[in-house]
Formats: structure tokens, sequence, C-alpha cells
């Protein structure tokens, strides 16, 4: 990690369990989670830059009002550079509550104007991320949104994704339609930028090097994007180093086939619970039949 990290205010978020997380005021940026007795559960590369209004490369990005480049905005939206404030710790131990207002200069990128709030909050072997948005103008807008959550896996080359068997994707490289075989979790073997449509609520990551399982829970977001760069995607990145794809998979809880219309006074709430657990073989479906 470069040394820029001390211009950015950050929190540190501690638990009575003895978990852990940072967070970092721009972007509202989860960097940090070490579940109670265990290590980083998350990915945060060693080259990643700490720059007012530069992305963090790592960790949990908040994606607001737009994923990606599917729209004229700036990739992935404003929402993971802008400043946040901190308004409480919503009352609980290892929790804390962050806004972000529309400004001049996020009305000259996207003329809305909205209240975004993130609760993060962590447990023992948990961490929540609860992503609001209120449209506080007199006309209705329309967005997508992701929690672009990078796990830290010990091999992605052996780690899989369970429960999206039977699921339709959509290949955000190539524009191809497909859907997962129906027996097998999905296997990374090279480079991987996926959308999966309409998808379970509750996944599964195994990761057989670290020995444990990630559990996702999402509610509100209706997708679910899948990216690892491999090794070519990881060499065109300066802030991430050639080999450190290895150790990275995105899962992410996502809002992007169908955006999200918000009428003017309402609101809509997506969240994300990601928690430890040790591992669990994968299981296939011929398996458990």
């Amino acid at each position: 990690m470069r040394d820029t990290a001390a211009r950015l205010p950050r929190l540190r978020l501690s638990h009575p369990s003895g978990s852990a997380a940072e967070v970092y005021l721009q972007g509202a940026h989860v960097t940090s989670w070490i579940p109670a007795g265990g290590s980083e559960a998350l990915f945060l590369s060693r080259a990643a830059t700490f720059q007012p209004g530069k992305a963090i490369r790592g960790g949990v990005p908040v994606v607001f009002p737009q994923f990606a480049e599917l729209g004229p905005l700036p990739k992935h939206g404003f929402a993971r550079v802008q400043p946040w404030e901190r308004v409480d710790h919503a009352d609980r131990p290892g929790a804390v509550r962050l806004r972000l207002r529309d400004s001049d200069e996020t009305r000259r990128i996207w003329p809305h104007a909205f209240v975004a709030e993130l609760v993060v909050e962590i447990g023992g072997d948990w961490l929540s991320l609860g992503l609001t948005i209120r449209n506080t103008g007199d006309a209705a807008f329309k967005f997508t949104a992701a929690l672009h959550t990078y796990l830290r896996v010990g091999d992605v080359r052996r780690a899989t994704v369970q429960g999206l068997q039977g699921v339709r994707y959509r290949d955000r490289d190539t524009g191809e339609q497909g859907r997962e075989d129906e027996d097998h979790a999905v296997s990374i073997q090279g480079e991987v930028d996926r959308v999966y449509l309409n998808t379970p609520r509750e996944l599964r990551v195994h990761d057989p090097r670290n020995q444990r399982t990630f559990l996702l829970r999402a509610e509100g977001f209706a997708d679910t994007v899948v990216w690892n760069p491999w090794a070519s995607g990881a060499a065109s990145l300066p802030d991430m180093e050639d080999d450190e794809y290895r150790e990275m998979l995105c899962v992410e809880a996502a809002q992007v086939a169908e955006p999200v219309r918000l009428e003017a006074g309402a609101s809509w709430t997506g969240s994300q619970r990601l928690q430890v657990i040790g591992f669990v073989e994968p299981i296939h479906r011929s398996q458990s039949s």
C-alpha cells in the first residue's frame, strides 16, 4: 500500500468480540474487515492510492448513481470518490452511519437532489453494509448501484461461488448471454466480468486455500456481479500489482440490469451482509440428490 493513506480521514470500528474494520470518509469506503480471531477478509491492493478524488482499489467501493460505463457518467458514478460525513454511530457498538448529499459538484455531473446514507456494522464474524438513497428533489430519477465487494482469497483459481447454478448472466466484455450449469459452482479460470441476473439472496464463496467460506446475503439488490481481471487485466491497472489477481474475487450485490426509478420524496435501500464461516466443501447437485 502506498504511503498516501494518511492524507485521507478514516474511522476504525471495533466490536467487543474483537472484530475490527476500517472506513474512509472518502466514498464511505470500507477498506479492511478482520473477523474476531480471524485474518483480513477484504482485498486491498498493495498499489492502492489514497488521494482526494481518486478511487481506492479494494475493500467495498460504493457504486452510485451509475454502475460501470452503463451511462454517460464517470465509471461507477461519483459516490466512491466524494467526501461523506459521519452522522452517528448508529447507536450500536461497531457501527457507523455515513451520509452524502448532492452538491454543486455532483449536480454538475448528475442534475438531481439526493441523500445517500451507508450504515456499516460489524459483529464477531460478520460485516453488514446498508445503502439508502433518498430523492430529495421534485422530480423522479433513475440510478444503478452496487456494493463492489473485493473478497480476499488464498488462490482465486481454487475458489468457487455457490448459488449461481442455473442463473442467467450477461458478460460485460463480450455482451454474451448465457446460463450457468445446473450442477456446478462457478469457478474462476480466467478473466471474468459477469452480471448475474435476479440472483438468489444467499451465495457462498468457498476459499479452500484459507480454509474459510464467505456467506453473502443481499437484500434490495436484484443482481450479482462477479469480477476478476486475471493476469492481463491486472497488468493494465496502475493501482494493482500484476500478480494480485490471484488474491481477490469481487462478488458484488448490484442493481444493474433494471435501474431503480425513484419518485420525488421516495427512498430505496439495498444491503449486503458478509459472514465468515468455517470452510464448507462445495456441494454439487448431483452429489446431493
